[in-house]
């Protein structure tokens, strides 16, 4: 048998193996994401709303849904439908909230390090960057509550990475306030913003130009309904595109596209790579 069928047979059984114990499973493809539509739900023609707040009337047991396709359901994970989906798995998750979970996801040493002086300690899992902090315990989940930060429960999924170690205890009243908490405020001055290119002019013909080209992009930030990074990234690069290179950008521009990025539940981390990927493509960078 070939690694490959190894690994995949390696996800189902730690998939059935979770359900057994009351986890609800779904496969991810590779970059953590999960399945797309299945074709009875494709552009959500079962009035569902994939990877949102509420999974539809769908009873589909194909894992279209993202979150709300987890189950405990041994006869779906392993299931024809969903065969398919394991053999290009490339992880495990799982649904927090439905198992009565919060996962609080921890990106950075600063965070790890916030966490160990503010919460009490339970158990916890290593992860590629940081650590997954587990509480017994449902709540509302969040992006970006502080600075490399993420609170995963309900509606929402993470990866499983394995049992950790320590002892689970319940969920604090400090992570149950942290969404709740105002949002971060943005610091754009660590975000390089284009210079007036040398004895150049600004092309536009008003300020009022710019103006629109700003509130524009904030409203397709803020309609953006799904992919919302792939959005975020267009947005600033169509917005570097046109006015990046006559050094009309301001840091209060940035604020105003970052704010609205982050309303969307971008973290800051998130938006400061998105632009600098932006301006890397447009040659912006040593502008």
């Amino acid at each position: 048998m070939t690694q490959p069928t190894d690994i995949r047979g390696e996800h189902l059984r730690t998939a059935l193996s979770l359900a057994a114990s009351g986890v609800p499973v779904l496969p991810l493809r590779a970059g953590k994401v999960p399945f797309g539509n299945c074709p009875a739900c494709a552009k959500n023609a079962c009035g569902g709303r994939p990877n949102m707040k509420t999974p539809g009337p769908c009873t589909c047991p194909a894992p279209c849904h993202g979150w709300a396709a987890a189950t405990t359901n041994p006869g779906v994970i392993d299931s024809l439908s969903w065969v398919r989906a394991w053999r290009e798995a490339a992880a495990v998750a799982y649904h927090p909230g439905g198992a009565g979970l919060t996962v609080v996801d921890l990106d950075s040493s600063e965070a790890i390090a916030w966490a160990r002086a503010s919460l009490p300690a339970t158990r916890i899992v290593p992860t590629t960057r940081g650590e997954h902090w587990l509480y017994q315990g449902a709540m509302q989940s969040a992006n970006a509550v502080l600075p490399g930060v993420d609170v995963k429960s309900s509606m929402q999924y993470a990866r499983w990475l394995g049992p950790g170690t320590g002892r689970m205890t319940e969920l604090p009243d400090v992570v149950r306030a942290l969404p709740v908490k105002k949002p971060i405020t943005v610091r754009p001055a660590t975000v390089p913003v284009p210079a007036m290119a040398a004895g150049g002019e600004c092309p536009h013909r008003t300020p009022t130009y710019l103006e629109r080209g700003i509130a524009m992009a904030e409203q397709r930030i803020t309609a953006a309904r799904e992919a919302v990074h792939a959005t975020v990234y267009r947005t600033f690069l169509a917005v570097l595109s046109t006015h990046g290179r006559c050094g009309c950008l301001t840091e209060a521009h940035t604020a105003r596209l970052f704010t609205a990025a982050q309303a969307k539940g971008e973290s800051p981390r998130h938006c400061a790579d998105a632009w600098t990927n932006a301006l890397n493509t447009l040659g912006l960078n040593h502008v």
